[in-house]
């Protein structure tokens, strides 16, 4: 049988702390009462309740295991928003929600985040023990909203900015994935001309004797080669992949690789915009949600998701620590455009900081869905002129002889 220890006064206001053994928190209280004491406090000892809660989950048939997707924790958000502004206690809307999930890992987080909230523990504790699910942005601003008793708020702004963290993140991989499948397709079909079609003209060329031109015999060349080595084609990709986890694993790698991200063609404005709103949205999400400026800052640090913006956050953490402003320390960094720092500058002076931030954020997420479609227009005609240009070149090279040939039969 589970223990819970509980704290209570008896009649002469003497307070006790002792342990009893209940079937449940309602059946403690009940027999801490019959004992003529009154209950101030009753939670099932952390042992228990974590074996509790797992024996719960599995005779649930819920998974603990396995990753949480961002459009589930999202949707999850949402509808605890929704539930906390009717009115509804945590514990009972998380149950609600549980029972409507269909089973993945989530759900059986939720369930036992229920079971701990109704052990005695507060939402953001609970969530806490479940860092795969709840990262430190997401508790520490749930932690905000149960100190100001604005927890309803607090979730329907972390709802709000989750969401729009998900539709950039859309954007930008959107705006990857369109080229980057046309030319993979490229590739395969060049390759595919190469390796079986373009050696059939080499045999034509030998029996026929001419000379060849320099665009056939390079042609020829590149052709004789992927025939010999073609087995390299599916391990360029692996190789780019192995070196690319090399990279992310070495924090000068990480730097570098960031840095380049900023700075690349096409792509570079649109990541670092992205990232800058990212940096913008979620500090002023915190700090509007209440959390210390200090450990706002230290919760971005490590959610904008790049190294160089990660560097200037912390030197204006350092900053500010030593009684600095966030507007000239970020300046310094120069990362920054300057309408970013400006505004912070001005929300500084007057007061409004979170809401400056969450300006700027919706200024370069429209920015952001503008360059996407600019660059969508761009690279269309832009992947059909080097696919006509590939594909003319290869056409080219092979009737250069045949021409040739018919000039010296005239």
């Amino acid at each position: 049988m589970p223990i819970f220890t509980y704290e209570a006064v008896d009649n002469k206001g003497k307070k006790i702390k002792a342990e009893v053994e209940a079937t449940s928190q309602a059946d403690a209280m009940g027999k801490v009462q019959a004992q003529g004491l009154f209950p101030t406090n009753v939670q099932q000892k952390q042992a228990d309740a974590a074996k509790g809660a797992a024996a719960a989950t599995k005779k649930k048939g819920l998974k603990l295991g396995g990753g949480v997707s961002q459009k589930q924790l999202t949707q999850f958000t949402v509808q605890l928003s929704i539930l906390q502004d009717a009115g509804l206690p945590i514990v009972r809307s998380l149950k609600i929600l549980t029972e409507q999930m269909k089973p993945c890992a989530l759900k059986g987080i939720v369930a036992q985040v229920a079971e701990d909230v109704e052990s005695g523990s507060s939402l953001s504790e609970a969530m806490s023990k479940h860092p795969k699910a709840f990262d430190r942005l997401y508790v520490n601003m749930v932690k905000a909203g149960e100190a100001g008793g604005v927890l309803d708020t607090i979730l329907q702004r972390l709802a709000v900015y989750m969401e729009k963290a998900q539709a950039l993140k859309r954007k930008v991989v959107g705006a990857s994935i369109y080229p980057a499948s046309v030319i993979t397709i490229a590739v395969l079909i060049v390759s595919g001309i190469l390796i079986w079609v373009i050696p059939q003209f080499k045999v034509v060329f030998e029996d026929l004797g001419a000379e060849l031109p320099i665009p056939t015999m390079l042609l020829l060349k590149l052709s004789d080669f992927l025939v010999a080595f073609w087995w390299l084609l599916p391990g360029v990709p692996f190789v780019f992949y192995v070196g690319y986890r090399m990279m992310v694993k070495n924090k000068g790698g990480r730097i570098a690789l960031d840095k380049f991200k900023l700075h690349m063609p096409l792509f570079g404005d649109i990541i670092k915009k992205s990232v800058i709103s990212r940096f913008c949205r979620t500090l002023g999400t915190l700090i509007s949600s209440g959390v210390p400026i200090l450990e706002a800052l230290s919760i971005v640090k490590n959610a904008v998701g790049n190294e160089v913006i990660a560097n200037a956050v912390q030197v204006v953490h350092d900053s500010i620590r030593e009684g600095e402003s966030i507007a000239e320390p970020l300046a310094q960094t120069k990362v920054f455009d300057d309408i970013v720092i400006n505004m912070i500058d001005v929300g500084e002076e007057t007061g409004e900081l979170d809401k400056m931030l969450i300006k700027v954020a919706d200024n370069y997420d429209d920015e952001v869905d503008a360059a996407v479609g600019a660059l969508m227009s761009i690279m269309e005609p832009a992947m059909i002129i080097g696919m006509g240009l590939t594909i003319g070149f290869i056409v080219v090279a092979l009737f250069l002889p045949l021409v040739s040939l018919i000039n010296s039969m005239k």
